[in-house]
């Protein structure tokens, strides 16, 4: 269905001018980006501040590189490839495990040697990066992610991305994997997303191609008993993002691991603003709030903060009782 401007603005929904003008343009400084736009200066940063991330396999930086690529491979079954500078989740390539000779992704298709070697090669050449600059190819540990989320997520590993404004977690969603995204979390993609009440880290709401979704396409379990542990050190985490960066308006995104709990994957200077209709309410009314409170506040407060003032009910298990009422 259609709808107004004006009853956009009435839910406090923002677009992106908006979004670029009143909070990017303030509060990030532009000199600040290449923090959070390369992945490699994010990691690094990350270690400093005591933040856990994937294990560093390597990196390649030259084609020279790419013909070496599996000697930094023998010890490893699984790993990521990920650009440095891409966006979107482009460029990404995720391997499962080994068949022989052969590696394979998620979602069991095989590939070569050179295939990977060719994947390495358009990464540095800029075919995945912001702009098309030449890049750099980031090899990571796979996540062993917690099986809690195995029925909620297709051949691939769930994110939770949160949106931090001046230190405050503000608004939340998980990014469910499936097999229109290709095993990816990524919404434009296909992916599921699962908006997160702050409060308590349960499932508010699941849209999936910008329409109402109560299930996982292709699992077929409901979304509405989702709930992440460790939402309190979660949160803390994002929050702390805030001195790490110095960016007034961010995009965290994490997984939890099995053995590590809460890990930083990436962080974005430019989050999307599509976490609105995974939560079915607008950012607005959390950002302006936020603007009014002082500075200088630590991270477990501005997460208690957030917690008390941002609480919301689930949408799903509304529907889910009425459901089975009906």
């Amino acid at each position: 269905m259609w709808t107004s401007p004006a009853r956009l603005r009435a839910k406090g929904i923002i677009g992106m001018n908006r979004r670029n003008i009143r909070y990017i343009g303030r509060y990030n400084d532009r000199r600040l980006y290449p923090l959070v736009d390369d992945k490699l200066k994010t990691k690094l940063l990350a270690q400093q501040h005591a933040i856990t991330t994937p294990a560093l396999i390597g990196t390649v930086t030259t084609q020279f590189g790419v013909k070496h690529i599996h000697e930094m491979l023998a010890a490893h079954s699984g790993f990521v490839i990920k650009p440095a500078k891409g966006s979107g989740g482009k460029g990404i390539l995720v391997i499962e495990r080994r068949d022989g000779v052969h590696f394979v992704k998620p979602s069991g298709a095989h590939l070569s040697l050179e295939d990977v070697e060719r994947h390495v090669s358009n990464i540095l050449s800029g075919l995945y990066s912001l702009g098309g600059s030449p890049d750099v190819a980031l090899i990571e540990a796979l996540i062993d992610f917690d099986e809690t989320f195995a029925e909620y997520s297709y051949e691939g590993v769930p994110d939770i991305r949160v949106i931090v404004f001046k230190g405050y977690p503000v608004m939340a969603m998980m990014r469910l994997s499936t097999a229109a995204s290709d095993g990816k979390a990524n919404l434009h993609q296909g992916a599921v997303g699962v908006g997160i009440d702050i409060a308590s880290g349960t499932a508010i709401r699941g849209v999936q191609f910008d329409r109402a979704r109560h299930d996982h396409p292709d699992t077929g379990h409901e979304l509405a008993s989702l709930q992440i542990p460790g939402w309190k050190t979660l949160l803390e985490l994002a929050a702390s993002c805030y001195e790490m960066t110095a960016l007034g308006y961010l995009g965290t995104d994490m997984v939890l691991d099995r053995q590590h709990g809460p890990m930083l994957l990436e962080l974005n200077a430019r989050p999307g603003l599509a976490i609105q209709m995974a939560n079915g309410e607008g950012l607005r009314p959390r950002l302006d709030l936020i603007e009014q409170q002082p500075d200088g506040i630590a991270p477990d407060e501005r997460v208690a903060f957030a917690q008390h003032h941002f609480a919301r009910r689930s949408e799903l298990e509304r529907v889910a009782r009425e459901t089975a009422e009906a």
